[in-house]
């Protein structure tokens, strides 16, 4: 590395660390979640080796930020206009999907199209006073049974904000319930088992549901719609 890339590496480190303490993760537990060795993370934590692409998508993934920041203490381009948050999402799942690709473990339709037909079930179930109730009383406890360390925490304490609005058009609120009680009812699309990168059907249904509120209303982010 010349002294340019040491500052960069050196900057990621410090950002890295940063995270990993502000949600009480260790490199192994990062190294888990992700799939990258653990020295790997080491030595790009301590600015011993650059950050590929795809480590600092995993990280953001699992970190649950946008990975532009980390593209950008990394000293990689990432653009001239700043990228939406929930757009980013697509980008990091897309990032994961590859990374179970090469080594067979994922079937990107089918495992797509399980989690569409769990959301299409859900939908009407969020509609019910049971099936809000279970929203309502048991979203935060299963946000803190996952230490809040899931992809896409963020975007899912966000839909359940929306969902807890009165006024929330009943079509909205179907949409977004759905979401929330694939998350709480833990639907193991995915078993964890041979899955080396965890949740990554929960951002699969976050995926799809921002994508179906973002066709209702084209020109808003979904999660920010009021």
């Amino acid at each position: 590395m010349n002294n340019n890339e040491q500052e960069q590496g050196q900057d990621l480190g410090e950002m890295l660390k940063a995270l990993l303490k502000e949600r009480a993760l260790s490199m192994r537990k990062l190294s888990a979640l992700t799939g990258i060795d653990t020295a790997i993370i080491s030595r790009i934590i301590n600015g011993k080796q650059k950050a590929k692409m795809d480590h600092l998508h995993l990280f953001a993934v699992h970190l649950g930020i946008p990975s532009e920041q980390l593209f950008q203490a990394a000293g990689l381009e990432t653009g001239v206009r700043s990228v939406p948050h929930y757009s980013d999402i697509h980008a990091s799942v897309d990032s994961i999907k590859d990374v179970l690709l090469n080594y067979n473990l994922f079937d990107s339709q089918f495992t797509t199209e399980l989690v569409r037909k769990e959301l299409n079930k859900y939908e009407q179930y969020a509609l019910t006073e049971e099936g809000q109730r279970i929203i309502v009383d048991d979203f935060q406890t299963k946000v803190e049974s996952v230490n809040s360390a899931g992809p896409f925490i963020d975007e899912l304490r966000q839909m359940y904000e929306l969902f807890c609005k009165k006024e929330l058009p009943t079509q909205k609120r179907a949409i977004l319930g759905s979401a929330l009680l694939y998350f709480i009812l833990s639907t193991d699309i995915i078993p964890d088992y041979v899955f080396p990168i965890g949740y990554l059907d929960d951002a699969i249904a976050v995926q799809i549901v921002l994508d179906r509120l973002s066709e209702q209303d084209p020109k808003t982010p979904a999660a920010d719609n009021p």
